[in-house]
C-alpha cells in the first residue's frame, strides 16, 4: 500500500489524501559500466593469399592471442564498433560486414570468478594496413589452423574450443562468398561499412559509409 500525503486549506481543515509519488530509482554508475560490459564486438579480419586464408590476430596485455573487440559505443552499430576496434587495435582498412555472422563468450575474470560476456564477431576483409594507434600492440597473420592453435593457448579448453570454432564459421562463410562472388570476393554482403583512419571519422556516417 502507498503511503498518503495530507493537504490542508487555508483555514486549516483537511481537504482530502493524496497518494505519495514512488522515490525515483537511480542507477549506479558501476552498474551502468557493468550494462556496457554486457555486450561486445569483435572484428574477424582476414585476406586471401595463393596459398590460403589468412586471419589476422592481436595479442592481449597478457600475451594471449584474439580477436581485435571491445564494447559498443553510443551512436555506432555493432559493425561500425568492430570496425573501429579492428583499426585502433590492428590498424585494418577494409571491408567489414555489416550483420553478424557468429556469436562467442568473452571470459573475463572479475570479483574473483569468471564472467561471461556475449561478443557478436563481424567478418572483416582487409585491405591495407597501419600502425595501429593503441601502442604495445602485436598483430600477426596465421593460416586458419594456426589460428586456432593460437586462440587455444593458455585458455580453458571449452573456451579456445569455442573461439577456434568462430574461425571456422568464418572459413565457410568466406569460402561461400568466393563461390557466388569469384575469387578474391568483392563484396561479402549486400552491406558493408568502410574502415577509416580515425575515431572522429568513424563516428560520421561520410567515413562508415556502406558500399
Amino acid at each position: 500500500m502507498h503511503s498518503a500525503a495530507v493537504r490542508a486549506g487555508s483555514n486549516g481543515e483537511i481537504l482530502g489524501k493524496a497518494p505519495l509519488r514512488p522515490a525515483a530509482k537511480f542507477l549506479r554508475l558501476a552498474h551502468l559500466r557493468r550494462l556496457k560490459e554486457c555486450e561486445k564486438v569483435a572484428a574477424v579480419c582476414y585476406r586471401i593469399r595463393p596459398n590460403g586464408i589468412q586471419f589476422l590476430l592481436v595479442q592481449t596485455k597478457r600475451g594471449r592471442w584474439t580477436f581485435p573487440k571491445g564494447s559498443v559505443e553510443p551512436g555506432l552499430t555493432h559493425a561500425q564498433a568492430a570496425a573501429l576496434e579492428a583499426f585502433e587495435e590492428a590498424g585494418v582498412h577494409g571491408r567489414m560486414e555489416e550483420a553478424s555472422f557468429t556469436h562467442y563468450r568473452h571470459h573475463k575474470w572479475r570479483n574473483s570468478a569468471f564472467t561471461r560476456i556475449k561478443v557478436s564477431a563481424h567478418l572483416c576483409e582487409v585491405t591495407r594496413l597501419e600502425p595501429p594507434p593503441e601502442p604495445g600492440r602485436n598483430r600477426t597473420w596465421f593460416s586458419a589452423e594456426k589460428a586456432k592453435d593460437r586462440l587455444k593457448e593458455d585458455r580453458k579448453p571449452d573456451h579456445g574450443n569455442e573461439l577456434a570454432r568462430v574461425v571456422d564459421r568464418a572459413m565457410v562463410r568466406i569460402e561461400r562468398s568466393q563461390q557466388v562472388h569469384g575469387n578474391p570476393p568483392q563484396k561479402i554482403s549486400a552491406e558493408i561499412v568502410l574502415i577509416e583512419g580515425t575515431r572522429q571519422e568513424a563516428h560520421s556516417s561520410a567515413a562508415l559509409a556502406k558500399m
